[in-house]
Order: structure tokens, then sequence, then C-alpha cells
């Protein structure tokens, strides 16, 4: 059976969802940037990911660490960082943003630390 394409002629094995997501961490990334000449708070923010619903009403920006003065500066600046996506991408409606800290670098922590602890046993 012949593989289906979209109108444009790719894939539908790049769902549109993971698309948005990385074109969203993209955007907030460089916006972080700008703003950190007039709002130092945000200073060393690493955006991991974006995680958006699949109805694009919200998206979770996963930060690989958010210290609590960053939390407060990125409430303050999140009307901010939604205004930049609608500007740089056409939806109908721009998904509300949320700010989290991404479990996976603390998993990735915890692992570290455990292999750390082991490799120290075998010195001793």
């Amino acid at each position: 059976m012949p593989e289906r394409r979209g109108r444009n002629g790719s894939s539908r094995r790049y769902p549109r969802t993971v698309r948005v997501n990385e074109l969203l961490r993209e955007i907030v990334a460089e916006e972080l940037e700008r703003m950190v000449d007039a709002d130092p708070r945000l200073h060393l923010l690493t955006v991991t990911a974006v995680e958006v619903d699949p109805d694009l009403s919200r998206a979770t920006v996963l930060l690989a660490s958010i210290p609590e003065e960053a939390a407060t500066a990125l409430g303050e600046h999140r009307k901010a960082l939604q205004a930049a996506i609608g500007r740089q991408v056409r939806f109908k409606r721009t998904p509300q943003l949320a700010f989290e800290a991404d479990p996976a670098i603390a998993s990735g922590q915890r692992v570290e630390d455990i292999l750390r602890g082991l490799q120290d046993d075998a010195v001793d």
C-alpha cells in the first residue's frame, strides 16, 4: 500500500504537535535570551522542551531549573512571551504558557549521584 502524504508532500510521521513543540521551544528560548538584558533574573535559564496540549490551548515550557526569582520573572513576562509567539506563528489562539522544571533533568541528576556513590564505595 502506498504511503499517504499530506498536502505539501510530507508524511505524517512527524505529528503536528511535535512540530509545534519544537517551534515554540525555539521562540521561547530566543525571547528569553532577548529579555535577559532587561531582566537579569532570567539569566541562565535553559528551555529543554515545550509540551503543547493537542488542542493547542496550553503549553508547558520545561526548563532545566527554575530558581524562585526566575519563576517570579517568568510569571511577569508570560504575556510578553505569549505575544511574541502570536507575532511569529499563526494559530487561531496563542497557547497559554506555564513554566515547570524538567523532571528528566532531576531524574538524570539522581542517577548521576547514585553512580558517583557507587564509584566512591568501590574506591574505599
